[in-house]
């Protein structure tokens, strides 16, 4: 390992062990686990993750990545997957590092870009692409790898964190943007990007999840005939819109039923199931245990 990968491991470790980190960086959260894991469900929301330490795979869809140390993972829009953890040891336990992305700060970065062509040029490609997918694997640059652990020394510097921090995760960004996935951020700062309709369908369906899948309502959301639209969303988050709407529901009632294992009936009605009995099917399809059960085990964590 390199210096900076030491030190990087070092920071991870420190801080993700404290009982209660102060919120030094904001947007900023440190995983680590000693062992594999089981697969998990959770929601990918937009962000960077950077592996320091370790391998995990997600699904999401008909899509599996699998990546570790030297790779980072480009969340573009809100996405369920199912994660695992697959290397890890007490010796050697699985690092990594989310920020969460902002799209403001990219918008207002590449505006700043375009005001120097000679800057724009080393991060515009000859041609954008038209969609991208929701969730990219890239290989970590030199340059990346030196921003993130400039940005984590500040959690030993919270005095500097305020300042720093927001010139340190906006260089990130940059260097991103001379990556081969740039395009991705560029779509996420564009408000007329197929990302970004799609994004605005999928924030609609999250503030709706108990009511009725409207397709006809989420293309005209999204700028887009029907067709259009069931082709679009596919193509970016890997699942249909009902999928990811069913999904979506299963995610909720997960959180729900964490805080009132024994109320799995008005659960189920209050994510939109007119069945119980449906949706203990579906839960248990989706989670391989029943709700009752799931809630009870994920108490016991």
């Amino acid at each position: 390992m390199t210096d900076l990968s030491n030190e990087l491991c070092a920071l991870v470790l420190r801080h993700a062990a404290a009982p209660s980190p102060s919120p030094v960086l904001p947007g900023v959260s440190l995983w680590m686990s000693h062992c594999p894991t089981k697969s998990t469900p959770a929601i990918y929301e937009p962000m960077l993750y950077f592996p320091i330490q370790g391998r995990k795979s997600i699904v999401s869809g008909e899509r599996a990545l699998e990546y570790g140390a030297g790779s980072f993972v480009l969340a573009s829009l809100d996405v369920p997957v199912v994660g695992q953890v697959i290397e890890a040891s007490a010796e050697h336990p699985y690092l990594a590092v989310a920020i969460v992305l902002d799209p403001p700060t990219v918008t207002a970065l590449l505006l700043d870009l375009q005001a120097s062509p000679a800057t724009m040029a080393t991060t515009a490609t000859t041609s954008e692409p038209d969609e991208v997918e929701a969730l990219v694997v890239t290989k970590t640059s030199p340059a990346m790898w030196d921003a993130l652990v400039r940005l984590l020394r500040l959690m030993d510097a919270p005095a500097d964190a305020p300042l720093l921090a927001p010139m340190i995760e906006r260089e990130l960004l940059y260097r991103i943007l001379q990556s081969p996935r740039g395009a991705v951020l560029r779509q996420i700062a564009r408000t007329d990007s197929r990302l970004s309709q799609i994004q605005r369908a999928v924030k609609w369906i999250r503030a709706h999840l108990a009511e009725p899948l409207p397709v006809e309502t989420l293309a005209g959301i999204a700028s887009m005939s029907v067709s259009s639209f069931h082709r679009h969303f596919k193509a970016v988050t890997g699942l249909s819109p009902l999928a990811f709407h069913k999904q979506m529901r299963l995610q909720e009632a997960r959180v729900r039923l964490l805080a009132s294992p024994n109320a799995v009936s008005s659960v189920a009605f209050a994510v939109g199931y007119e069945s119980p009995s449906q949706f203990s099917r579906e839960y248990s399809r989706q989670f391989g245990i029943a709700p009752a059960k799931d809630a009870a085990r994920l108490r016991t964590i």
